[in-house]
C-alpha cells in the first residue's frame, strides 16, 4: 500500500478503537437498546436520500441487518452498560473473525485450514483466560458473555455478507450497503427497548442527554460509521481485502489505549496477556500472506465484504 493509504487505514483503525470511548460516554445518558436504534437512525436517515440502494434483494438487507444491528450492536451496548470495560470490549469483539471462520465452515461448508484451527485455539484460549480474570477480579462475567455473543452475531452477519456477495450480480458498494442496511435495525431495536427498557426510555434520554452524549452519538454515527466505512470501502476497492483487513488488528490496541487515557481503565498483566492471545489468534486465523499487494486499476477484482464495526 502507498504510504498515504497506510495512514488512512491506520486512521480508520484508530477511530474504530477510540469509538468504544464515545459509546461508554453515550451510555451514561441513553439506555443501550434505544442508543443502538438511534445509532442506525442517525447513520441512515440523512444519507439514504443521497446514496443509491445497492443492487441486491431486500432479503439480504434483512438477513444481514438483524444480526449486525440487533445482535452485534444491541448486545455490545448492553454488555458495556452492564459493566464491560470499553478497552476490553474492543478486544473481545475482534473474536468475530474466528466466529466468522467457524460459521462459514458450518453454514457455507468452507474448509478450515490448519492455520485457522490453530488461530481459533489461541484466540479462544485468550477468551477463556479473560473470562476467568473477569470472574476472579469481581467484574461482571455476564457483561463479558454478552460481548462474546455480540462477536458471534457479527460473525453471522459476516457469513451472510459473504453469501450475499457470492450471489450478487454486480459489485456492492460498502458505503451504500452500510447506509441501506442501517434502515433494518431501528424498528426491532425500538420494539425491544419498549419491552425491556420501558416506554420511559425515550423521554428519559431526551431529558438526560448531555452535550457529551450528543457529541458521542454524532461521532458514532457519522465519523465511525459513515466516514470510517467510506474510507475502508475505498481502500478495499484498490487493494486486496487481506491487505486492508490486516489493519483492523490495530483496533484493539487503539481501544485499550483510548480507554486507559480517557476513562482511566487499568488492564493488569493477566488481562493484557489474554488480549495479546486473542489478537494473535485472530491474526493467525484470518490474515493470509499475499504475493502481490496493490492491484492495478485495470484488473480490479470484485472486493470481498468489508468487516463492520
Amino acid at each position: 500500500m502507498r504510504s498515504r493509504h497506510v495512514l488512512l487505514a491506520t486512521l480508520v483503525a484508530a477511530l474504530w478503537g477510540f469509538n468504544f470511548v464515545p459509546i461508554h460516554w453515550a451510555l451514561d445518558d441513553i439506555s443501550p437498546l434505544l442508543m443502538a436504534a438511534l445509532r442506525f437512525v442517525l447513520a441512515a436517515v440523512p444519507a439514504v436520500f443521497f446514496v443509491r440502494r445497492p443492487p441486491i434483494p431486500v432479503r439480504w438487507l434483512i438477513l444481514i441487518g438483524l444480526p449486525l444491528g440487533v445482535g452485534q450492536f444491541g448486545l455490545l451496548f448492553i454488555g458495556m452498560d452492564m459493566g464491560m470495560p470499553a478497552g476490553l470490549a474492543s478486544v473481545v469483539l475482534q473474536v468475530q473473525a474466528i466466529f466468522t471462520a467457524l460459521f462459514a465452515g458450518l453454514l457455507l461448508r468452507e474448509r478450515l485450514g490448519v492455520r485457522q484451527v490453530a488461530g481459533m485455539a489461541v484466540a479462544f484460549g485468550g477468551v477463556t483466560l479473560l473470562g476467568v480474570a473477569q470472574a476472579e477480579g469481581g467484574s461482571p462475567v455476564g457483561a463479558f458473555l454478552v460481548c462474546l455473543l455480540a462477536a458471534a452475531s457479527w460473525g453471522l452477519a459476516n457469513v451472510a455478507m459473504r453469501r450475499m456477495n457470492q450471489a450478487a450480480t454486480g459489485r456492492v458498494d460498502p458505503l451504500g450497503f452500510m447506509v441501506w442496511v442501517s434502515l433494518v435495525p431501528p424498528l426491532p431495536l425500538l420494539a425491544l427497548s419498549l419491552i425491556f427498557e420501558g416506554p420511559g426510555a425515550v423521554p428519559d434520554a431526551a431529558r438526560d442527554l448531555s452535550l457529551a452524549g450528543l457529541g458521542s452519538m454524532a461521532f458514532i454515527a457519522y465519523i465511525s460509521t459513515l466516514f470510517g466505512f467510506g474510507v475502508w470501502g475505498w481502500l478495499m476497492r484498490r487493494y486486496e481485502a487481506s491487505t486492508v483487513a490486516m489493519y483492523s488488528l490495530l483496533v484493539p490496541p487503539f481501544g485499550l489505549v483510548s480507554a486507559g487515557l480517557l476513562l482511566g481503565e487499568h488492564v493488569d498483566a493477566v488481562r493484557l496477556t489474554a488480549a495479546a492471545l486473542i489478537i494473535a489468534g485472530v491474526a493467525a486465523g484470518s490474515v493470509r500472506p499475499r504475493s502481490r499487494v496493490e492491484i492495478a486499476p485495470a484488473a480490479e477484482p470484485e472486493p470481498e465484504p468489508a468487516e463492520l464495526r
